[in-house]
């Protein structure tokens, strides 16, 4: 899964845009870009990857993803069936984070936005949006202008007053990525992503990057501050939570398809990374 460096610029006489999309499926691309990005998830089911988050997303969902975050919606099977009907809908509001300047966000009275912005480097699921503010964020598309930039900024205001979020991705992740000097963690990343469902070893990312094993091994835990296996099982763990909330009977199956070789070892991780046993997530799920 190679990532990709997309262009969000504006083309038109704006300092941001926002596009209201249709399509069968979401775009299947690992990418980033320069601008932060809004979205509301308006229909359509799957499961979405931002830095080492992996998570289920579900419609009317609000997320606000950072600066060079990387990211990816992978709709649900049913979506890439060439008999669906089914189609994913969302608002995505892309500007870059000094777009009506730096200094304006360096005033008290945008204290509460640029804490936002910086809070959003790891991605932010924002928890029991009011419909009021889903309308207004909807409600943008057909405004222009200064009515379209106060309201971004309104808009921008209440989500950072907003105390019910959860982050989507861990700062070791954000902190190494950010980092140019180690461009070879891209390629890391992109390697994980696209094979953590098969069985993998450290030895075969350190071949990647031209690395022995033991230099690699330093390099990893010196960036993440935590063993590679540790960054993998959380991974793996992080893709059977989503399938867990999908599948809940199913918790073997999902022990192997999260890349795990036996239930032993998929027990003992998951516990060790979430603090509850399967069966445990499966039922708090179910009170939320």
């Amino acid at each position: 899964m190679k990532l990709h460096l997309l262009n969000r610029t504006s083309k038109e006489n704006s300092s941001f845009t926002i596009t209201h999309n249709k399509y069968p499926h979401f775009l299947k691309i690992w990418h980033y870009h320069p601008e932060l990005e809004l979205v509301v998830l308006l229909k359509s089911t799957g499961t979405r990857f931002i830095g080492d988050g992996i998570a289920k997303f579900e419609e009317d969902e609000v997320v606000l993803i950072g600066k060079n975050l990387p990211h990816m919606w992978l709709n649900d099977d049913v979506y890439f069936d060439e008999t669906s009907r089914l189609q994913a809908e969302a608002i995505a509001v892309h500007f870059d984070i000094d777009f009506l300047g730096k200094k304006l966000f360096e005033t008290p009275e945008m204290k509460t936005i640029y804490n936002l912005f910086d809070r959003a480097r790891r991605g932010i699921h924002f928890l029991e949006v009011d419909s009021q503010l889903l309308k207004r964020i909807r409600r943008m598309i057909g405004l222009s202008g200064f009515k379209r930039t106060l309201e971004l900024l309104n808009i921008l205001h209440l989500l950072g007053k907003h105390d019910k979020f959860k982050f989507l991705s861990g700062p070791a992740f954000v902190d190494s990525f950010n980092k140019a000097s180690n461009k070879d963690l891209d390629k890391i990343y992109a390697y994980v992503f696209k094979n953590f469902k098969n069985p993998i070893h450290s030895k075969d990312v350190a071949k990647i990057i031209f690395m022995n094993p033991s230099s690699f091994s330093r390099f990893f835990k010196r960036i993440h501050r935590k063993t590679f296996t540790r960054y993998l099982n959380e991974i793996r763990i992080g893709y059977a939570c989503k399938l867990l909330i999908e599948d809940e009977d199913n918790v073997t199956a999902i022990c192997y398809e999260s890349g795990f070789s036996n239930i032993s070892n998929f027990n003992r991780q998951f516990k060790s990374i979430t603090k509850m046993t399967p069966t445990m997530y499966i039922h708090r799920h179910k009170l939320q």
